[in-house]
């Protein structure tokens, strides 16, 4: 065995840090005053911190030699110079190079004393007001805090990326939680993995198969399939998954604790079983009671008579008139009004160029004709935003509607606060989730019409459940499906091959006559979609006059080489190139810079900004650790311990894209995209192009794609609740 060497230094200099697994290179002055490079897993080292540094000299191919730590005890810089790299390295969120450079010629080698302990006296250097004091003190404090989590799980072998977030989550009471429940962390820290709280707990002295863990590893599978869409999951197939991730022998031993830990679990109302045709489910309480809400919303509302009297002959004739334009309603276009009025619930669907949003602009007018109260809403800011575009009316979202309230994490609209209105119209319905339709249900008047407006051919919601499938297929709820494509639309070769693809088809790329706004590009190999992209970007988009602030590349993946985080990079490069104008910051391995791109991926409801909302960096401050992002309406601001919650976005995953619109849209489809590849994904990629859709990539892997119309079923109840007496218990 290599015996380890010990030494004995100043950090010097910061070359490389990964803020996921605390990774890092620094150069060491020693006391011969020679610089040595070292690296290992340092996550709370900073420059100019003194340390005791244990291990063993390697060579590396490129970089030579250098010292790999195996052990570290860091203690505070004594001297002046290590003081100011020490604050000077952003470990202080208020301090950086130019305050850091004050301070130490203001206080010298007592600096870090003062800080700690007399912070009153930084008010005698100019500039400095008791705000800045605050939070130099707040900064302090949570540093160390934070440095404590930090050794603590590093002591555990734990990655210590997620330090900040847990101390942010539980403040000073963060070892006291983590040593309590480290499977915590899996329910109130997002990011934070079943695996990683596991091995935590294991460190911590739980044995492998004791109820406990397998009781937070029954819940963390439930969970996972409902991450996936499903609302329930098969107890057996439960069962088999939780063996297997605890990494435990299918023997009978296990299998009596793993039934001990249901029972425990159902008798604690942690979890509801359900049972369909001698199959047995399990889920959360919250999923099933809103599954179950929302039917029993939906066959009160249909049971209930409207108080709406219409006169139908009257609205017949506002139906089929011409309107402005000279444009009228198809026969289908005008049942699917005359329904609206007549049906408390009503489901309107179609594919682009099928006239929605036309039926929908005569209804309004109709609406507006008898003083009629309604309100138009969408699952998100850039679906509203279009509704908005396409009506003329204000249209909002469902959030907002809703008016959600980020201190209580509830909607201020529900049962005893009812919305105001006589017809509530929401767009983009196949997007909404089991929880969101509850809370939209709960908020609806007795009395009020509700009228769903989606294309079910589309991806199903990100968040779990089928709503708008299951509605229409209980067969409860008057459904107009409109087919017909309009003589105009019938131009754009979006909308043919979105048609095409529909059916089955291949798409085409000219049909006499027709707009020039759909563009096939045969490639076999993956690798050859970066310069295929530079063409485009720098050529192609502007000879169709597109706007490239608003053009995106969809993909099937968010790994691989044509997936969305590899081409994000690309696209960086192209549209917003490193700059000595632009500051920026690289957090969890990727560079945001100031005018990037950047997509929300987790709902925040404290910022009210939601998965899937788009925006723009608009500063980087890095003394203070924040950057801002400006969605539209609003400037928000992100601590950098917040920028796991965003992705650039020039590419992202077609499953993001719903419910979105751009003038240009570009979608690679390759081979490596194998596991995903199926006919409502591509469908729904083009039907998000406006303008011009690219579509680039292997014609076997977009045959394979339109030929697979077997999308994966979700374990849903919604129809069975609308149609029988099915009840969990």
């Amino acid at each position: 065995m290599e015996q380890l060497v010990e030494l004995n230094g100043t950090l010097d200099k910061q070359i490389y840090k990964n803020s996921e697994n605390g990774f890092a290179i620094f150069t060491l002055k020693v006391n011969t005053k020679e610089n040595i490079t070292i690296q290992g897993i340092l996550p709370q080292l900073h420059q100019g911190e003194n340390v005791i540094l244990t291990g063993k000299w390697v060579f590396h191919k490129k970089f030579g030699r250098q010292f790999e730590v195996t052990e570290c005890k860091a203690q505070l810089p004594s001297s002046a110079s290590g003081i100011q790299k020490y604050l000077a390295s952003g470990l202080i969120r208020g301090i950086g190079p130019k305050f850091a450079e004050k301070l130490v010629n203001k206080f010298g080698e007592k600096t870090l004393e003062i800080i700690d302990q007399a912070p009153n006296k930084l008010l005698t250097i100019s500039g400095v007001g008791p705000k800045k004091v605050e939070s130099i003190i707040n900064a302090w404090h949570d540093q160390k805090e934070i440095s404590k989590v930090m050794v603590f799980l590093k002591e555990k072998d734990i990655s210590t990326s997620f330090a900040v977030k847990i101390y942010k989550t539980y403040g000073d009471n963060s070892l006291k939680i983590i040593q309590e429940n480290p499977y915590k962390l899996v329910e109130d820290i997002w990011g934070v993995g079943f695996k990683t709280a596991d091995e935590l707990a294991i460190k911590l002295g739980l044995e492998k198969n004791s109820q406990k863990r397998i009781s937070s590893g029954i819940l963390y599978s439930i969970t996972e399939n409902i991450n996936n869409g499903h609302l329930y999951i098969e107890l057996e197939e439960c069962k088999t998954k939780n063996l297997k991730l605890l990494e435990l022998e299918n023997n009978e031993e296990n299998k009596f604790i793993l039934k001990k830990a249901l029972n425990g679990l159902f008798s604690e109302n942690k979890i509801k079983l359900i049972t369909l045709n001698n199959t047995h489910f399990i889920t959360l309480p919250q999923y099933y009671f809103s599954e179950k809400g929302i039917a029993n919303k939906i066959l009160n509302l249909i049971n209930k008579k409207s108080k709406i009297n219409f006169d139908i002959n009257a609205v017949y004739n506002l139906a089929s008139s011409k309107d402005a334009k000279g444009l009228e309603l198809n026969e289908n276009q005008q049942k699917g009004i005359i329904a609206t009025l007549q049906n408390k619930v009503t489901i309107i669907t179609g594919g682009p160029g099928t006239g929605k949003t036309t039926l929908l602009k005569k209804l309004l007018d109709i609406l507006d004709f008898y003083k009629i109260r309604y309100k138009l809403a969408a699952p998100t800011g850039r679906a509203s935003k279009r509704m908005f575009e396409g009506t003329g009316r204000n249209a909002e979202t469902l959030h907002r509607l809703l008016e959600f309230r980020p201190e209580t994490m509830s909607f201020a609209r529900n049962e005893q606060n009812a919305l105001e209105l006589d017809f509530l119209i929401i767009d983009e319905a196949s997007m909404i989730d089991v929880f969101l339709m509850h809370s939209v249900l709960k908020a609806l008047p007795e009395n009020a019409h509700l009228i769903l407006l989606g294309d079910i051919d589309q991806l199903p919601s990100v968040g779990a459940g089928n709503i708008l499938n299951d509605l229409i297929a209980s067969n409860k709820i008057i459904t107009i499906k409109l087919t017909e494509i309009f003589r105009q639309a019938q131009d754009s070769l979006i909308i043919v091959n979105a048609h095409k693809v529909n059916n089955g088809e291949f798409p085409t790329s000219s049909i006499e006559g027709s707009k020039k706004d759909f563009i096939y590009i045969k490639e076999k190999e993956a690798e050859n979609i970066f310069p295929l992209l530079h063409k485009i970007y720098k050529s192609t988009l502007q000879k169709h006059f597109i706007n490239l602030e608003n053009s995106i590349v969809l993909t099937p993946m968010n790994r691989g080489s044509a997936g969305s985080q590899r081409i994000n990079q690309e696209l960086q490069l192209i549209l917003n190139p490193e700059s000595v104008n632009l500051a920026q910051t690289q957090r969890f391995g990727t560079i945001f810079r100031e005018n990037d791109r950047v997509m929300q991926i987790k709902n925040n409801y404290d910022k009210f900004v939601f998965n899937g909302d788009i925006g723009q960096i608009t500063k980087i401050d890095n003394e203070n650790q924040v950057l801002f992002i400006n969605f539209g309406d609003r400037n928000l601001e992100y601590d950098f311990a917040e920028l796991d919650e965003i992705i650039l976005s020039y590419a992202v995953s077609i499953h993001k894209s719903q419910g979105s619109e751009f003038d240009a849209v570009i979608i690679p489809i390759f081979m490596q995209h194998f596991v995903l590849l199926q006919r409502n994904l591509i469908y729904t990629a083009i039907t998000r192009a406006k303008k011009l859709c690219i579509l680039i990539g292997e014609p076997r892997a977009i045959a394979m794609a339109i030929k697979n119309n077997k999308s994966v079923k979700r374990n849903t109840f919604l129809k069975e609740y609308l149609t029988s007496d099915l009840e969990a218990r």
